[in-house]
């Protein structure tokens, strides 16, 4: 068939972390993609991702539910639901929720091999 591999939702792995969940159905750890990394963040009220960045890969970051303060180097971009900010390989960045409830983030990565550093 046409369809490499499909990962139902059950199956997603999950990391649980303070601010929210972070959870990717795709990439090279779970042996379904060797081209992309997609996956979803949820952020709790007042919560904020640690500011990091991704020297192999460009980001794009999809708002799907709620509010966000998006931090791009010295940038402060407001996002609400249907919004989307494309973040180059490199380019420190960090995503706050300001809402009064829990935001999700649709997040798709230009590398099946994400790497994450600490800014």
């Amino acid at each position: 068939g046409l369809c490499v591999s499909v990962t139902r939702q059950s199956k997603h792995a999950i990391e649980e972390r303070s601010c929210g969940d972070l959870g990717g159905p795709v990439s090279a750890a779970p042996a379904n993609s060797q081209a992309l990394t997609v996956g979803r963040r949820f952020l709790h009220p007042g919560q904020a991702n640690g500011g990091h960045l991704h020297p192999n890969c460009d980001e794009v970051l999809s708002v799907l539910r709620g509010v966000i303060m998006q931090i791009c180097g010295d940038e402060e971009i407001m996002m609400e639901e249907g919004d989307t900010v494309s973040i180059q390989a490199g380019t420190p960045h960090q995503a706050r929720n300001i809402g009064a409830s829990e935001a999700e983030l649709a997040i798709c990565f230009s590398s099946a091999y994400r790497e994450t550093i600490d800014a």
